[in-house]
């Protein structure tokens, strides 16, 4: 590893950084230009994708179904527009503050391009942002699940992603080769609205990797009220699903069956999840806690 690269992931964590991962630019030449890293920074040699945990006590208050202020504020507005946000840009200092371009990117979402007029015929029109959960997939942290969210070794679910694109020449990490996402259907069983179809998969291929997901119908997270939020940034983008029964269900799946590396002493779910139907009544999931398989607990 270069010395450059070694200082920066160093920094990165001394920084907050809980997550750090890297891709050269050949990851995303087959990338549509409206979503590409390329369009933004043409002559960028890495993206980096940043990483900060949503802690796993950010959810109790959801997961009890008596607080959810928490979660939207340490586990999204202020974990993603400050915590991670300053983390981000200590890292474009550091990497400025040695001659290197480095231009942060936060997580506005896809859906809601275009906004503006393209400025040269073979240019997309602004503003052009990637999908930052493939993108980190592209970096090598993690996979997409069956739920459609980025999953990693070390959290699971539980962490927001912010890029940096830069002409430092950082080096590489390999794709996640490993398999996160046990294919239990859990978080599917577990959605009061229907939302998760697991009857027909769909596949999705990044950088070499392909992975099986699940066809979300966003509209009914839009109105879910077991803990998903709306798109921070825009009406138009997809809710943020990381707080609700479906990916509360994943966290527990998750670490019952061994498939994280950072674990806690007692289960995250004890009981059958709550949850409330399109109707807003309070309806029984077919969803028990999960509880650690033989071999699976070390794996």
């Amino acid at each position: 590893m270069s010395d450059l690269t070694q200082q920066f992931r160093d920094f990165a964590s001394e920084a907050g950084a809980d997550l750090v991962g890297i891709a050269g630019m050949d990851r995303f030449t087959d990338w549509p230009a409206e979503t590409s890293p390329l369009s933004i920074f043409p002559d960028a040699a890495a993206v980096v994708a940043i990483g900060r945990r949503i802690t796993r006590g950010t959810l109790r208050g959801s997961e009890e179904g008596t607080n959810f202020n928490t979660y939207s504020s340490f586990g999204y507005n202020w974990l993603d527009g400050e915590f991670l946000a300053l983390t981000i840009f200590e890292c474009v200092e550091f990497l400025e503050d040695r001659r290197w371009e480095a231009a942060p990117l936060f997580p506005f979402p896809p859906e809601a391009s275009p906004q503006g007029i393209a400025v040269r015929p073979d240019a997309p029109a602004p503003n052009v942002y990637p999908n930052f959960a493939h993108v980190a997939v592209a970096c090598g942290l993690g996979e997409i699940g069956i739920n459609g969210d980025l999953l990693t070794p070390q959290f699971g679910p539980r962490q927001r992603i912010q890029l940096i694109l830069t002409d430092a020449p950082l080096l590489p990490d390999p794709i996640f080769e490993g398999e996160i996402c046990r294919q239990c259907m859990a978080c599917a069983d577990s959605c009061p609205l229907g939302a998760v179809n697991t009857d027909e998969l769909d596949e999705l291929t990044i950088a070499g990797k392909t992975m099986r997901i699940a066809r979300i119908d966003y509209d009914k997270c839009r109105v879910c009220q077991n803990g998903a939020c709306p798109n921070r940034y825009h009406a138009s983008g997809k809710p943020d699903r990381l707080g609700a029964v479906c990916n509360r269900t994943c966290v527990d799946a998750l670490e019952a069956k061994g498939a994280v590396s950072n674990t806690f002493n007692n289960p995250f779910r004890t009981r059958a999840p709550w949850g409330i139907d399109r109707t807003g009544e309070l309806v029984e999931l077919p969803v028990k806690p999960m509880t650690p398989q033989a071999g699976e607990e070390e794996a």
